[in-house]
């Protein structure tokens, strides 16, 4: 196999690997990086030193004449000069010059062939080769032969950390962004997540572009091809629900819907393991084997057993594996147009019905509103839930603004006929330390009603404040519980209690009334 020619980005390392299999990639992990081990079940177990999770305050995005109109600017999307960009590759590529080896990756982000981006990731660490060989989709020995120059390169020197003096750095940590000479620079942290994520963010700019609607989200299909979509922040079951056994996985994180419906961008899962068990999450467990990744978890210096509830590194232990190790997964991960679309919350407040159906508008107020709850007392001297709102259930990697993103969905949701459902995950019968968290046996029955059809044929009420339609049977569920006013024991305080969500929606979405069509600011909740 050709190796790759980095001279035109002025690197010039005697050794090059491309494109290895995981067996090299653990051989030189375990020469030349400390802390990595073989684990039981064969596994790889790594370190990724002192950033164990992602820096969102140190990405950086080039303000750039092209694409400065694009760009959704603020905490999320912090501009960059132009020339800071580049004495911040100067001194990636600098760094990465002075090492003996360097690893290359040449893989797609997308598994629709007529939308995928070709991407090329330089680093020098196995570790990352490994992880972004089993997070991006492997070409075949033909597509590589062929693969040609790439779409976008990450030159990652993690290990190096950005000039604090260079303008526009905020620590010694820096993730930059150009998409007009489509490259990305990592310095600063070696946390692999980065590398994923970011490919997520070109993504999500590129892609709108082109007419295609970029998610954060699952996805899975039934016997019949029907599709169905799951957003959701973390702790709302998304990935609990999703993983059905009697459904294809297509994807657990990253998905684009185009013309052509639903294909995974990825070619792998990255899974938390903290408190992970056979039991609970068995698909994720038996895909930890030869090939996986695992990141800063604990484990038995003789038995090499891995101990997933020591949290003593981070909470955030993960696992990067081939999307191949899930058994039912789809391959190739692409489906049709979405037969229902799920927008999954965990409500502390207790306001919620476990299930309602959305309009087409109503999708993308909650669409873009992105709610979740925190439950009392994560936090000193929090006493009550707190509300969590995270645009498109994933802000983090928004580049566009939000009504972008949500104006797509509406457009493919009426062009498609796509049935869109809230469920709540979270607390009945009061808020949280007064009512109950819902069962999972329920909000899987009622997933297995949207499904089969017969939660579409259900007779529904109006909710008077947020006008959602709630229906009233749903086969194996309680009807008690699917009108949420009905299980307090006090109708008075349930109607505060949702007077006062309703209103932290609506201070919420004030920050994009301006770019929110007037039929989307007439769906929310109404006082």
């Amino acid at each position: 196999m050709k190796k790759p020619n980095l001279e035109s980005w002025d690197i010039r390392v005697g050794e090059i690997v491309h494109n290895a299999v995981p067996a090299r990639l653990y051989e030189a992990a375990l020469k030349f990086e400390s802390g990595s081990a073989i684990v039981k079940g064969g596994a790889l177990a790594v370190r990724s030193g002192k950033r164990t999770g992602r820096s969102p305050s140190d990405k950086r995005i080039v303000r750039h004449e092209h694409s400065a109109a694009d760009v959704w600017w603020g905490d999320i999307n912090i501009d960059l000069d132009e020339k800071s960009f580049l004495i911040n590759r100067e001194r990636a590529i600098d760094y990465l010059n002075t090492r003996e080896r360097l690893f290359v990756v040449d893989g797609y982000a997308g598994w629709d062939p007529q939308h995928r981006l070709k991407v090329r990731v330089i680093c020098s660490r196995a570790y990352h080769a490994l992880f972004m060989r089993n997070m991006m989709i492997r070409p075949t020995a033909e597509e590589l032969a062929k693969f040609g120059e790439p779409d976008f390169v990450i030159f990652n020197a993690g290990e190096f950390p950005a000039n604090r003096h260079t303008e526009g750095m905020s620590s010694k940590t820096s993730v930059d962004f150009c998409f007009e000479r489509g490259e990305a620079v990592i310095l600063g942290t070696e946390y692999a997540g980065e590398m994923k994520k970011g490919i997520f963010t070109v993504m999500h700019y590129l892609m709108p572009k082109r007419n295609i609607l970029s998610m954060h989200c699952s996805a899975n299909e039934g016997h019949n091809g029907d599709v169905s979509l799951f957003f959701g922040l973390s702790g709302t079951g998304k990935t609990t629900l999703s993983a059905d056994p009697r459904r294809q996985l297509i994807g657990d994180d990253e998905h684009c819907w185009s013309n052509n419906g639903i294909a995974n961008i990825e070619g792998g899962c990255y899974a938390k393991t903290i408190d992970l068990t056979e039991e609970q999450e068995p698909e994720i467990y038996q895909a930890i084997r030869y090939g996986a990744l695992l990141e800063n978890v604990v484990f038995d210096a003789e038995t090499r057993q891995v101990d997933y509830s020591d949290s003593s590194i981070t909470e955030n232990t993960r696992c990067a594996y081939p999307i191949e190790h899930i058994n039912n997964a789809k391959l190739p991960c692409v489906g049709g147009h979405p037969s229902n679309i799920i927008l999954l919350t965990c409500d502390a407040f207790g306001v919620l019905p476990p299930v309602s159906k959305l309009s087409p508008e109503q999708a993308m107020y909650h669409f873009i509103s992105g709610y979740t709850a925190k439950v009392a007392g994560t936090e000193m001297g929090v006493t009550e839930p707190t509300a969590t709102f995270s645009a498109c259930f994933g802000a983090a990697f928004l580049v566009w603004h939000p009504a972008v993103y949500a104006r797509l969905l509406a457009e493919k949701i009426r062009e498609h006929g796509a049935h869109v459902w809230l469920v709540n995950t979270g607390w009945s019968g009061g808020a949280y330390g007064v009512g109950s968290r819902m069962k999972l046996k329920y909000t899987r029955a009622i997933i297995d009603a949207i499904h089969d059809g017969s939660l579409e044929k259900a007779e529904y009420q109006t909710d008077p404040i947020f006008g959602f339609q709630i229906p009233q049977d749903c086969a194996q569920v309680p009807s008690e519980i699917l009108s949420p006013a009905n299980t307090w024991s006090s109708r008075e305080n349930y109607r505060q209690t949702a007077v006062r969500l309703a209103k932290l929606f609506q201070e919420n979405f004030r920050q994009f009334e301006a770019e929110s069509p007037e039929d989307i600011r007439k769906a929310g909740p109404r006082l």
